[in-house]
Order: C-alpha cells, then sequence, then structure tokens
C-alpha cells in the first residue's frame, strides 16, 4: 500500500484527487437550499393564494416540481454536465427513460383494459 507523492509537470490533468467541481461548496449548498424553499412555498402559495385561477394551479405544481427536482440534482447530487459527472448523469437520464416506459406503459394497458372489458348488460 504505497502512496505516489511525487509530481511531474504534465501529471494534474489525469488526477483523480477531489476538485471544486465535483463537491459543493457551502454558498453552493445555501444557495441550493434558498432555491428549494422558494419553490415549495411557491408549491403552497399556488394552492393557497385565493384567486389563483384553478387552470393554472395543476400546470404550475408541474411546472415548479420540475423545477426543484433539477435544483435537488444540480446542487445537492452535483450533476452536471462536467467530464467527470457525465457517467452519473447518463445513468440518471437511462433510469428515467425507463421509469417513463414502465408508467406509460402500465397506464397504457389499464386504460386498455378498461376501455376492452366486457361491461355488465343493462337490465341484469
Amino acid at each position: 500500500m504505497s502512496h505516489h507523492t511525487t509530481s511531474t509537470a504534465g501529471h494534474g490533468h489525469g488526477d483523480h484527487g477531489h476538485d471544486s467541481a465535483d463537491h459543493g461548496s457551502l454558498k453552493s449548498y445555501i444557495v441550493g437550499f434558498i432555491l428549494s424553499i422558494i419553490l415549495t412555498l411557491g408549491s403552497f402559495g399556488l394552492l393557497m393564494v385565493e384567486g389563483v385561477p384553478r387552470g393554472i394551479i395543476l400546470p404550475g405544481i408541474i411546472v415548479l416540481c420540475v423545477a426543484q427536482l433539477l435544483v435537488q440534482l444540480v446542487f445537492f447530487l452535483h450533476m452536471g454536465t462536467s467530464k467527470s459527472q457525465r457517467d452519473n448523469l447518463s445513468a440518471f437520464i437511462f433510469a428515467v427513460f425507463v421509469i417513463a416506459i414502465i408508467v406509460v406503459g402500465s397506464v397504457w394497458v389499464l386504460h386498455n383494459m378498461n376501455a376492452n372489458m366486457m361491461h355488465p348488460m343493462p337490465g341484469m
């Protein structure tokens, strides 16, 4: 178990050490936390404030939900497009794709089962 401690010129580009791009700073955590609180209060406000048209509430909550997801991924899970995070981002996108296929497929199958099932005849 030896640790190579000598440094050579040009060695830094292949270094697998920790840098600030891999881990968040206190500032990024605070910004993420504040954005999360604002988005949560925004969702709560859409429901609680009178005068918000009913047709805007559900789309508004969905938009705020997606924004909240992006804030969580970027500021807390440090998922980004940097070279060191591409594998994590690819795995996440693949997992979302598989989950979407399962959910959409299940809804489609259940809808078709409901539409095509034999309903009881009237008067029986």
